[in-house]
């Protein structure tokens, strides 16, 4: 929109300047919020004084709470009001106008035939022509003249509400907000002064009819007026920044590399493969690389196709080509480097030496140059935001030896090693090879070995291996391979990288492997440094970096027990919600019939108890509530259990920083000898996944669907399980088998088995099937149905903790290992999230607060008497299969609370 442009079309109008100023501003959001703040303002005030003294921190976060709800308040009373106006606007236009006005706009109903955008623009004067479009922004002069610049993507022409629109009408189109969808009907006019915005049509459109397709709602920042927002908030917010005209223009600059480099390969006889992203060893380093869990084994996101591709050559495919993402785990928080990018390579049979490599891929790029040459609109487009000068390249392309580069750089004073080039030395070797042959484009040939991988050709000194670049800044490595195998494992071995997990790789080698030579492009890279833009990322549609993925508070899965929300006191939320809300595995135990519940009347806080003895209240776990109410919610629960109790409190299986709390608000007592046991799948040892009798189809593993058939038949097997365990004497255990509480937050899964097939197998325990000497009866039923073999529940905890695997049940007979491939199932099933095993004893006894000297001793060893009396320790080897690490509990009571002879209650609460 110009000032030229609507200055004629006001002068027509013949409206004054204040006119038009208010009825461009007619129902703004922006003109009454002001109204509607002012007596909320002395509210606030008023409020801030009633805050209660909870230390100045408290003070501070109570006030954020109450500006985020004043806030919220505001908004909500300026969206009302403007819901009123925009009513009675469109009631009072009900009222005046004609129906056949009424349907030239509002929202739409018959989509009817459109064309596109990129065709309208290049239609001639006088065309009547339909569109559907995005609102790029308008300017609103007065009630009968508005203007607007509609966009598509990436193209844009200039609209005009003028003549024979309704008042009403105009308004309508005045209160969309930028970015809204609308379809639009129009005949192409030429205005009359020449339109001096960027617009891709010296014609606009008069508007007849508009309608509106879908609205944007609280876009946070526009994409015309004024300068661009920061990079950082434009890619925090990209689906919205991609839109922007510059932006279109850079992906089909990217569109167009892309197809040129397939087309090439092509017209050269290159095969285009693809090649997998999960890898079993590191293809260059292995600092660099994103190990990720493959059913319990390591695998890794492939660094390059590298290894792939040579295999492929040696396959016999002679010359291939991929487009794929490359994944480096590089720590590199640089304008020219992501985690992720899309990488282009090539691989190829070698004739004489590797310069066969590079002269292919002077051809490509420099293809690739002259396409983009070609595309000046999207240059122009990308110009407008990014200056840059035009891009030179040669006929004969400059080669510059590694060794001469370096020495250019020493000559102009920088102080460079024989090894690599760091970025600034590049930088600075472009500016001195434009300077000297006047080129932007260039190849560096001939790098030392130290800078290159494993599997570079090189003479013990310097490689066959190149590097390419534009406007100095690196766009691609290529080279000659190592083809010999005896030399390339030896190259490993220098390398230090372990020849078993390259057995597939190096079997391409020994059975005969051609000359051959390939290189890497980056094409983020070649995007940003032909276009001169100022960071890489600006070229990946959604870019993946080091601070990519950051980790997000995570949000609680019931927010109706949410403790530091008001609560209704007659209805708390329910114990299940709260421990799926801030429970760990000990908490879970507070279901079980022998466990009281205390309920915090201020927060809806839970804490589970088991009065013992008539002397003490015992205690697991943390109380349920949020970390920062941990304080005042155990103060109140102590002063329960002194004054309405009257009982002493031992507080045991809670986590380190629970324990802290009360030696430090309390002066109690701690000591640890358990730990809570975590699950690392990454430790998953190879037998756990590699069950040969589950691969044999002796059981089968699977997930399970709650119903009264299979809670039958599970129960039938957990009783037998029970009378095993009775005949094994005194047992310690904190929680009762009762799977099927609470279901809501429970999985359920079970290896099962054919009776005919395991018996004709030999896999009962003691090979027959027939009965067993304990006296219990063959498990195999009457009417053949499988048998549940074992029973695996997983637990739903906080989003801190993830899960528990509440019970790994093995019953009676089960085959040989089926436990173990029903635990792993349940890992795999939540991959990503922490599972613990629950509590178990610590490989040593640690005392924390208060306790010393002859009390610590003698705790130790009345510790390990029990430990090795009750065999405590036998889960250990069990647990250990699923790369278990252990995070310490702590037992805590008040001073002088327990005397010596009365430790003996601690082990008493889990018999």
């Amino acid at each position: 929109m110009t000032a030229d442009t609507t200055a004629h079309h006001s002068q027509e109008d013949g409206s004054s300047p204040n006119a038009l100023k208010k009825l461009g501003h007619a129902l703004k959001p922006s003109t009454i919020a002001s109204k509607l703040h002012r007596s909320s303002d002395k509210d606030e005030d008023r409020q801030d004084g009633d805050l209660p003294e909870q230390g100045k921190a408290a003070q501070r976060t109570e006030q954020k709470r109450h500006e985020k709800e004043e806030k919220e308040r505001r908004m909500q009373q300026e969206h009302e009001e403007v819901e009123r106006r925009r009513k009675e606007s469109d009631q009072r236009a009900e009222r005046e106008e004609p129906a056949e006005l009424r349907e030239r706009y509002g929202e739409l109903r018959h989509p009817g035939e459109i064309a596109l955008l990129d065709d309208v623009v290049q239609e001639p004067e006088g065309t009547h022509v339909v569109f559907r479009a995005r609102i790029h922004t308008q300017r609103e002069l007065s009630a009968n003249l508005n203007f607007l610049i509609f966009r598509q993507r990436g193209f844009t022409i200039q609209g005009v509400l003028h003549e024979g629109v309704s008042a009403h009408m105009i308004k309508w189109v005045q209160r969309l907000p930028d970015e809204s969808i609308v379809q639009v009907s129009g005949t192409l006019q030429r205005p009359p002064k020449p339109i001096t915005s960027s617009v891709d049509s010296p014609l606009e459109v008069a508007v007849e009819t508009i309608h509106l397709v879908e609205p944007s709602r609280n876009i946070p920042f526009g994409l015309y007026h004024g300068e661009p927002p920061p990079q950082r908030s434009r890619l925090h917010n990209r689906t919205l920044d991609l839109r922007h005209p510059t932006n279109q223009a850079i992906f089909k600059i990217r569109a167009r590399i892309l197809k040129v480099f397939r087309d090439t390969l092509d017209e050269l006889d290159f095969l285009e493969i693809n090649t997998p992203k999960l890898q079993p060893a590191a293809t260059e380093s292995g600092a660099e690389v994103f190990r990720v869990n493959y059913f319990g084994r390591k695998a890794f996101l492939a660094q390059s196709p590298q290894l792939m591709k040579q295999m492929a050559i040696s396959a016999d495919f002679g010359r291939v080509y991929e487009v794929g993402p490359v994944f480096r785990a590089e720590n590199s928080n640089t304008h020219r480097h992501l985690t992720e990018y899309t990488g282009l390579d090539i691989e190829m049979s070698l004739k004489q030496d590797y310069h066969e490599v590079f002269y292919v891929l002077d051809t490509i790029l420099k293809n690739m140059f002259r396409a983009i040459a070609s595309m000046k609109n999207e240059l122009a487009r990308v110009r407008e935001v990014w200056d840059s000068e035009d891009f030179v390249f040669l006929d004969e392309t400059p080669v510059i030896p590694f060794s001469e580069a370096v020495q250019m750089l020493r000559d102009d004073g920088r102080d460079v090693e024989e090894e690599d080039l760091h970025t600034p030395d590049e930088i600075r070797l472009g500016q001195l090879v434009k300077k000297k042959y006047g080129a932007d484009y260039y190849i560096v040939d001939r790098f030392p070995k130290s800078a290159r991988p494993f599997y570079t050709a090189n003479d013990g000194k310097t490689t066959n291996s190149f590097d390419m670049f534009v406007r100095g800044q690196e766009i691609c490595t290529g080279g000659q391979r190592i083809n010999d195998p005896i030399q390339l494992r030896q190259s490993m071995r220098d390398s230090g990288i372990d020849e078993a997990d390259m057995e597939e790789y190096l079997s391409a080698f020994d059975w005969g492997m051609p000359p051959h030579g390939g290189a890497g492009l980056g094409l983020e890279r070649i995007v940003t440094f032909y276009l001169d833009l100022p960071d890489v990322r600006l070229s990946s549609l959604f870019h993946r970096d080091p601070h990519s993925l950051p980790a997000k508070q995570p949000s609680l899965p019931h927010p109706d027990a949410d403790t530091t929300k008001t609560y209704d006191p007659e209805h708390p939320p329910p114990l299940e919600n709260l421990i799926a809300n801030y429970g760990d595995a000990t908490n879970t135990s507070w279901l079980d019939d022998r466990f009281e519940i205390w309920r915090d009347s201020e927060t809806g806080a839970a804490i589970g108890y088991v009065q013992q003895s008539g002397k003490f209240c015992m205690l697991t776990g943390d109380p349920l509530c949020d970390d920062k109410q941990q304080v005042e919610v155990s103060r109140r629960f102590l002063e329960f259990v002194k004054h309405d109790l009257k009982l002493k409190p031992v507080w045991m299986l809670v986590s380190e920083e629970f324990q802290e709390i009360l030696a430090e608000q309390y002066g109690w007592r701690t000591f640890s000898c358990t730990q809570e046991q975590r699950s690392d799948s990454d430790q998953v040892t190879s037998e756990v996944i590699q069950n040969k009798k589950e691969q044999r189809g002796v059981f089968k593993v699977s997930e399970v669907e709650l119903s009264d058939d299979f809670k039958r038949r599970a129960d039938k097997r957990i009783e037998e399980w029970k009378n095993t365990r009775s005949s094994r004497g005194k047992q310690v255990h904190l929680t009762e088998i009762a799977p099927w509480r609470d279901p809501e937050h429970r999985r359920y899964f079970i290896a099962e088995s054919d009776p005919k097939s395991r018996q004709s197998n030999g896999d009962a325990e003691n090979g027959t099937g027939k009965k067993q000497s304990n006296g219990e009866s063959d498990n195999s039923t009457s009417d053949g149905e499988p048998i549940i073999e074992t029973l695996v529940v997983l637990t739903r905890l906080s989003p801190k903790h993830g899960y528990q695997l509440k019970w790994a049940l093995d019953f009676p007979s089960a085959p040989h290992g089926a436990i173990e491939s029903t635990v792993q199932a349940a890992l795999s099933a939540v991959p990503g999230e922490p599972v613990t095993f629950g509590a178990a004893v610590a490989e040593s006894f640690v005392t924390e607060h208060g306790i010393g000297g002859f009390r610590g001793k003698f705790l130790e060893k009345t510790y390990r008497s029990i430990v090795h009396s009750m065999s405590l320790d036998k889960k250990a080897g069990f647990r250990e299969k699923f790369g278990v690490t252990g995070e310490r509990t702590y037992i805590c009571y008040p001073k002088h609370a327990i005397k010596a002879h009365e430790y003996g209650e601690i082990v008493k609460f889990f018999e």
